[in-house]
């Protein structure tokens, strides 16, 4: 697994800005697969959460769909394991 991104960190959207409040990823030989928990402070969205599927290359977000290689799984999973809140939401989305 990757090193440690700072979190949390802002971000902002056209519905509303808050922060990444948990974020797991990792680093393969194309890019850096992410799934983070976005949490709303203002906004239209203020006090809900969502799943951000993205990715990053050296560091800088990717406008462009995430796609994960089936090797990749398994680390992103551990990487997900350690994110409590992440992990609740998604065994919600697959349960």
């Amino acid at each position: 697994m990757a090193a440690s991104r700072k979190v949390p960190r802002p971000f902002t959207m056209h519905w509303g800005n808050g922060n990444v409040v948990e974020e797991a990823w990792i680093k393969n030989e194309y890019h850096e697969p992410t799934v983070q928990l976005l949490e709303y402070t203002d906004g239209p969205a203020a006090g809900q959460v969502s799943i951000r599927f993205c990715s990053f290359n050296d560091g800088r977000f990717q406008r462009s769909p995430l796609m994960i290689e089936e090797a990749d799984l398994a680390p992103l999973r551990e990487a997900i394991a350690k994110q409590p809140r992440l992990r609740e939401l998604l065994r919600r989305l697959v349960e």
